[in-house]
């Protein structure tokens, strides 16, 4: 450390090893070094709340740098401005002496500025005989020359900050809008599901999110909302492809009953309503498909099975456990289907899904969802079964 490269405060103010600190850095200003000390300022105000200084501070510093005569901040200078109170009241736009005081300790606290203070603790310069300034006495310019990459950082940073949290508000806007939408259309066309509940949800997000939020309060907020729309995508997925299952298998059972063969006959029989059986329930619970039925309807599940192939229900329905596991079905999923549907049919639905894994989000909430409605006799195996058989062309296949 250089001696008079620190100095103390006049009067009552404290020195502190903060301000010793600040001081040591500004004698560390490489040689040569240059800065706009407008781009300084504009780096400074840019960065305003994370140095801890106000807009009057930045009046303030604003006005004594228009006392530094050159616009470029150089390490070989005269970087000492000295003013009186009343001339930087002035350039501060007519501040309070008070307020002016205020904010020029602000400065100093921030690291922006240091006071070089004479004996007396007056501001002024004394020249030599060829009118150069050989020293001065008053705000020392020099932090703000040793900084000006760290301003530029933190402007920088603030910037990206504003950038994403504009961004995150935008998504937050379009994901709102889009889950009100979503759960408004499931509502209005009596889609399954508790949409009361996932309502509340929606509304209970909502209302988490204040009147002015910061990037904090946004973040979690848009992590939780879009949760929530994936899960009614999921849900409104189920729905619709067991909707596009039921349209494709009304075509497959049409053409199978006019062309009158033994296994349309027999598929016939099995989907009759048996004695106390629900409105839509069909033979599943009681009757599983023909094994090569399935088979040409699901051969991915051949990949799961024994070495030598699947040769019957035991060996199918080992595939299919292997495959659950697979798809991410929980075995108390899979229990449930099984005691609702049959074991065989539970397999045969496994391997149905199976089939369309690349479109199903979730297997296993897929899997609950039809044993749901299988209990409620709203769901029915043979369609999702003949639906496969159609996208692969096997128009016509005896059931036998």
């Amino acid at each position: 450390m250089q001696p008079g490269s620190v100095t103390t405060p006049f009067g009552r103010r404290p020195m502190t090893l903060a301000l010793v600190r600040r001081q040591t850095a500004v004698a560390d200003i490489k040689p040569a070094k240059t800065a706009d000390k407008w781009k300084i300022l504009r780096d400074a105000s840019a960065a305003m709340e994370l140095l801890g200084i106000q807009s009057n501070s930045l009046a303030v510093l604003d006005a004594l740098l228009s006392f530094y005569p050159s616009n470029e901040l150089r390490q070989d200078g005269q970087l000492i401005v000295f003013p009186s109170n009343v001339q930087l009241a002035l350039r501060a736009h007519g501040m309070a002496g008070a307020t002016l005081r205020r904010h020029i300790a602000i400065l100093v606290e921030a690291g922006l500025i240091v006071r070089r203070d004479s004996a007396n603790g007056k501001r002024y310069a004394r020249k030599d005989g060829d009118g150069q300034i050989e020293s001065a006495f008053g705000f020392d310019l020099s932090p703000l020359l040793a900084r000006s990459e760290e301003l530029a950082m933190l402007a920088q940073q603030v910037m990206a900050n504003r950038a994403a949290f504009r961004k995150a508000k935008e998504t937050l806007t379009i994901c709102r809008r889009d889950v009100r939408k979503l759960i408004t259309a499931a509502m209005e066309e009596g889609a399954d599901g508790d949409w009361l509940a996932i309502e509340d949800m929606y509304v209970s997000l909502v209302q988490r999110i204040p009147r002015t939020p910061t990037a904090a309060d946004i973040a979690p907020v848009l992590v939780e909302m879009q949760m929530l729309q994936q899960e009614i995508l999921n849900l409104l997925e189920m729905q619709l492809n067991s909707e596009f299952h039921s349209i494709n298998a009304a075509h497959i059972e049409q053409h199978i009953q006019n062309s009158k063969s033994e296994s349309s006959n027999e598929l016939e029989r099995g989907s009759e309503k048996e004695p106390g059986a629900k409105p839509r329930e069909i033979h599943d619970r009681n009757k599983s498909f023909p094994l090569n039925l399935v088979l040409k309807a699901c051969p991915t599940i051949v990949d799961y099975g024994p070495p030598g192939g699947i040769r019957n229900w035991r060996d199918f329905m080992s595939a299919s456990v292997v495959a659950k596991s697979m798809l991410g079905v929980s075995p108390s999923a899979y229990q449930a289907a099984c005691e609702a549907m049959g074991q065989e049919n539970a397999a045969t639905t496994v391997a149905c899904i199976l089939e369309r894994a690349s479109f199903i989000n979730s297997p296993g909430g897929y899997l609950r969802d039809l044993t749901r409605r299988t209990q409620r006799g709203e769901f029915s195996l043979g369609p999702m079964v003949m639906a496969l058989l159609n996208t692969r062309g096997h128009e016509g296949l005896k059931a036998g």
